[in-house]
């Protein structure tokens, strides 16, 4: 928006529907992190040696060739390491000090919520700065890049794979309770960057609507959610989300 241009109406009501809420909840996608120009990893963007994001992000590829898979990830990686949180958010990460509950829960991998200072983000498709012990099962965060291949487990010694929920396995039991307990139990919930499509994710802005939330979605594109939610705010989160944290 340009300075000095008038904020919307509705932009106004929703900011005084958030500062008077006592549960919000919001779901970001992958359109928040394309205006920080993180790339998606799908389609034309997952394309990598001739491989293809959907046969390397499965747990029989990393069996098959732990190297191959962990060469792809310190690329993704180094493509991430540079893109910085945008004014979307950082807006987010504002207004949770301003309302009594906000959860926040995001389909992204990339760590950008928690840089802009979110905290216990529920990432329910894990995080790329994360790692995890194939022997032990322990977690922790590594941001070195490169990485070394194969990396190693500090405590144990075990291969260590990419803290990620790959295609063919299912979320963690205590991730999907608290996400759709954020959403069955909100006032208020913000959809945010996602195509409604993916699921489980794309379930909870009707599940939100239905135990009596004010459901608004942001997002220039056109996505099921359309249907469902109260509102439409067809524009970049990094546009808009600023004007709604409450004053």
């Amino acid at each position: 928006m340009p300075d000095g241009a008038a904020v919307p109406t509705k932009w106004n009501e929703i900011r005084q529907r958030i500062a008077d809420s006592q549960r919000l909840a919001v779901m970001t996608g992958a359109g928040i992190s394309a205006e920080s120009g993180v790339p998606t990893f799908r389609g034309a963007d997952g394309l990598w040696r001739n491989f293809r994001a959907e046969e390397l992000a499965t747990p029989e590829a990393f069996a098959r060739d732990p190297k191959l898979v962990w060469e792809w990830y310190d690329w993704r990686r180094g493509l991430i390491a540079d893109c910085a949180p945008n004014p979307g958010h950082m807006a987010l990460a504002q207004m949770a000090t301003k309302v009594p509950v906000l959860n926040l829960i995001t389909q992204n991998v990339d760590g950008l919520h928690e840089l802009a200072g979110s905290t216990d983000p529920v990432e329910m498709h894990g995080n790329i700065w994360k790692v995890r012990c194939t022997d032990c099962g322990q977690v922790s965060a590594d941001r070195r890049v490169p990485i070394p291949i194969l990396p190693r487990c500090d405590g144990c010694g075990g291969l260590l794979r990419p803290h990620i929920v790959w295609f063919g396995e299912s979320l963690d039991e205590a991730v999907l309770a608290r996400s759709f307990g954020a959403f069955e139990y909100a006032d208020i919930a913000l959809i945010i960057g996602t195509s409604g499509v993916v699921q489980p994710a794309a379930s909870l802005a009707g599940l939100a609507k239905r135990a009596g939330a004010y459901v608004v979605e942001i997002n220039p594109d056109a996505t099921p959610n359309r249907a469902l939610v109260d509102v439409t705010l067809s524009c970049a989160a990094g546009a808009v989300l600023p004007h709604l944290v409450p004053l």
